[in-house]
């Protein structure tokens, strides 16, 4: 089977059992050089993946406020499932959507989606002990929007997913677990402990293709994506930065640089 047909397939599938199951078949077929790159499949604008009816799906600033109850907890993990469960989507499209990228791309993204599914179901069985689970309460859909509007170049989407939204949450991660040791919870600090592991290692593959395709294009990086930020964010990109997450994700130090200044600039 053509990869971008399966990679097609479980991004479209709307069960969420069936999803995660495709997603590891995807990564040990390609693990085994099982799938063809070779023969392309037609491209089409997703305006959403396959997903299940739940949860439902507002606007960000309609999403409930979480607060430090333990219904406010289970909503906060529930939010996070959330966000994996997109994250496979987002890994899915990006083998899906760009069909001429070097075999070696394939191979990385078809990983991150394994290891997204992987922390999906982590997340979804910590809810099910809970007596809740994945689509009990709503959601937003920013993540997916990301995804559309990076749509028509691969050097935009690695420099605006992995590099912005999956970034983001390297720096957020450890003060989220703090929150989770004083909890009635404190066995998600262990879940996210895992996850902000793998997400080094996703940031670091959408950092090198990123800088790869600024290379074959001879484009600076910096300066690129600052056009790319204010193009599609329309402003600087919040602060505080983990410094040395982003730096074992390969961030070098003139972008980190760059990202405080600007983020200085944006909060005077």
């Amino acid at each position: 089977m053509s990869l971008f047909k399966l990679a097609y397939q479980a991004l479209m599938c709307d069960d969420v059992n069936e999803k995660v199951q495709l997603t590891h078949h995807l990564f040990d077929k390609v693990l085994n050089q099982d799938l063809s790159a070779d023969s392309t499949i037609s491209i089409e604008t997703i305006a959403a993946p396959g997903r299940p009816k739940k949860p439902e799906l507002v606007g960000y600033q309609n999403t409930p406020k979480r607060d430090r109850s333990d219904l406010g907890m289970i909503k906060t993990i529930h939010s996070i499932c959330h966000i994996e469960f997109n994250a496979i989507n987002l890994a899915l499209d990006a083998l899906y959507r760009f069909q001429d990228m070097p075999t070696q791309y394939y191979c990385d993204w078809a990983k991150v989606a394994h290891e997204e599914a992987l922390h999906f179901t982590l997340l979804n069985d910590y809810l099910k002990e809970l007596d809740y689970q994945y689509g009990d309460f709503e959601a937003h859909n920013g993540l997916w929007e990301m995804t559309v509007e990076t749509d028509y170049d691969v050097l935009v989407r690695m420099a605006l997913v992995p590099r912005v939204l999956e970034a983001r949450g390297l720096d957020v991660t450890p003060s989220i677990q703090i929150k989770f040791r004083k909890s009635n919870f404190a066995k998600m600090a262990e879940i996210l402990e895992v996850i902000f592991q793998d997400e080094i290692g996703h940031v670091k593959i959408g950092n090198y293709w990123y800088k790869h395709l600024c290379e074959e294009r001879n484009l600076e990086p910096i300066e690129t994506f600052d056009l790319l930020i204010k193009k599609h964010v329309g402003k600087s990109l919040r602060g505080p930065f983990n410094w040395e997450a982003r730096l074992l994700s390969d961030f070098t130090e003139a972008e980190l640089n760059y990202l405080e200044h600007t983020n200085r600039e944006r909060t005077n």
